[in-house]
């Protein structure tokens, strides 16, 4: 049972700083990395692949710094989120050809064993530049099962599947799981963790924002204050009647006519609004999300209420 730790990582390029100060524990079965895109999951999953150096802190595996730990690597399997270059090889050849840098005593039968566990025996024979998106990323995933690891590291591995592919990679993750690897993947997509990770580590501009099980960061977000624009036939008597309402935490009227309001509870305003409007005489003709972006959501998590 294999467990990554970062303790107070940092990671800087330059005067840019993409990790700041994270510290956080993978443990056995599937971890949901989640954070809108330009958070720093990319960057932190180079670093718990020995990759990429802490500029601060430290990466380990299992109490041993990962970086310069050839050992590591055995243990290790990165599948990256960027595109494969290989082309020109076909799907075996590739899969085939990561088996022998890891100097398997049989790289031939671990490589069809990896292709099988994908489901990509039959079109190992074609060339990957005639592969499906769907299908590169399980030649990748094949291609860092091939020497078993006990760590499995997959970035944006969703990125550009269709449904039937995405359902297939997210079957084959939760088996993971279950058989004890550790398994962490990244994405900027709620409903995408939702079905495959129950504990979630959330990252937002390079920092540490939330972590937990589902349900609990699932809360944080649902019940975080939230924006809208309403256009009413009188914009002032509607902002009048708004504000006295326990579920309305602010209302102000914008400058090129409708309403900003502030909402603590989703449930009660969208009962009450048609309500007062309809006790007042008062039109309602625009009713937007202001605030319905997952950046939103992960600043929220970072700064808390307003």
């Amino acid at each position: 049972m294999s467990v990554l730790t970062l303790d107070a990582a940092s990671r800087w390029f330059g005067n840019v700083v993409a990790v700041n100060g994270i510290s956080m524990a993978i443990g056995p079965g599937i971890t949901g990395l989640l954070g809108p895109n330009g958070a720093g999951k990319t960057t932190l999953i180079a670093m718990m692949a020995g990759f990429l150096a802490p500029s601060a802190g430290s990466v380990t595996l299992d109490g041993e710094a990962i970086w310069r730990h050839t050992d590591a690597y055995r243990t290790i399997g990165l599948v990256p989120e960027r595109e494969l270059s290989f082309g020109y090889l076909t799907g075996r050849q590739f899969v085939r050809a990561n088996a022998e840098l890891h100097g398997l005593a049989d790289p031939g039968a671990a490589a069809e064993r990896a292709l099988a566990t994908v489901e990509m025996t039959e079109p190992a024979a074609r060339r990957i530049e005639t592969y499906s998106k769907g299908m590169r990323q399980r030649a990748k995933l094949a291609s860092a099962l091939v020497h078993d690891p006990a760590v499995l590291l997959l970035d944006e591995p969703f990125n550009g599947v269709d449904p039937r592919q995405r359902l297939h990679l997210m079957g084959l993750l939760r088996r993971m799981g279950e058989e004890g690897r550790t398994l962490l993947f990244s994405s900027h997509i709620l409903e995408e963790v939702e079905q495959v990770a129950r504990q979630i580590e959330v990252v937002v501009a390079g920092r540490h924002a939330a972590s937990g099980d589902f349900s609990a960061i699932r809360r944080l977000m649902t019940d975080r204050p939230m924006q809208y624009v309403v256009v009413a036939g009188d914009d002032r008597r509607l902002a009048a009647a708004l504000i006295t309402e326990p579920s309305v935490i602010g209302v102000a009227v914008r400058a090129q006519g409708g309403l900003d309001v502030s909402v603590s509870d989703l449930g009660s305003f969208a009962v009450r609004l048609p309500q007062l409007a309809r006790a007042g005489g008062i039109r309602i003709l625009e009713l937007t999300p202001s605030d319905d972006s997952l950046e939103s959501v992960f600043g929220y998590l970072v700064g808390g209420p307003a």
